[in-house]
């Protein structure tokens, strides 16, 4: 039912956010061998190039794919035709505020607290 829908198609795949880039390659190539001609993808946040200190389960800066490769590089390894971000800009101004009112670590690596003194641990329920 895949490739009957797809075939011939371009597809423009949509997600929240990329952080290790491990779940929209495999997706692609489904939408890919399903037929799909061309794969466009769209993230509804900035890049995540920074990991949470603050509780949120997320990668290391290793494991992060915007800190180490740059959006070319990143559409290129997803298999992608195109690869485009929701700004900070656009993000903070989805918000109708200035942005002040919520953390942007993961986004810029500037945290409401010092992270070097911060253990992710500190802030989860034991």
């Amino acid at each position: 039912a895949l490739a009957e829908n797809l075939a011939g198609k371009r597809v423009v795949l949509i997600d929240d956010s990329i952080v290790r880039g491990n779940t929209s390659g495999p997706i692609l190539r489904l939408l890919r061998d399903a037929g799909a001609t061309e794969v466009h993808v769209r993230v509804s946040s900035p890049p995540i190039r920074h990991p949470c200190f603050l509780g949120v389960d997320m990668a290391t800066y290793p494991e992060l794919i915007a800190h180490r490769l740059s959006i070319a590089e990143i559409q290129h390894y997803l298999g992608a035709d195109s690869l485009a971000y929701l700004s900070l800009e656009g993000l903070i101004r989805s918000t109708r505020s200035n942005g002040d009112h919520f953390c942007k670590g993961c986004f810029i690596g500037e945290y409401p607290v010092d992270n070097e003194a911060v253990d992710k641990e500190v802030f989860e329920m034991r």
